[in-house]
């Protein structure tokens, strides 16, 4: 005679789904915002710096909400890209004929 409880020691079957063993948040629910924590490497470029740490600024917004920082980002590395070629030079020389 097996004196054992019913379903005790049985394995059970398995239904393809994750075992939740805590409340679970509403499916349809999203996300919250959280850092990607991604390192940011100096350049030495202090202008170009500023412009990259403020990507950090897109951590704690949702999705929908990076574009606008990243546009601005953008924007500022292009305008700062831009001004390095702006930068006046030595004179060119120019060949006088007399």
């Amino acid at each position: 005679m097996n004196d054992a409880a019913p379903g005790v020691g049985t394995p059970q079957p398995d239904t393809g789904e994750p075992e939740h063993t805590g409340p679970r948040a509403p499916d349809d629910a999203p996300a919250p915002p959280a850092p990607l924590d991604v390192p940011r490497t100096p350049t030495g470029h202090p202008e170009v710096d500023a412009h990259v740490e403020r990507l950090a600024d897109a951590d704690h917004l949702a999705t929908d909400g990076h574009l606008e920082v990243y546009e601005d980002v953008h924007r500022g590395l292009r305008d700062a890209l831009t001004a390095l070629d702006a930068r006046p030079g030595p004179p060119p020389e120019h060949a006088h004929r007399s």
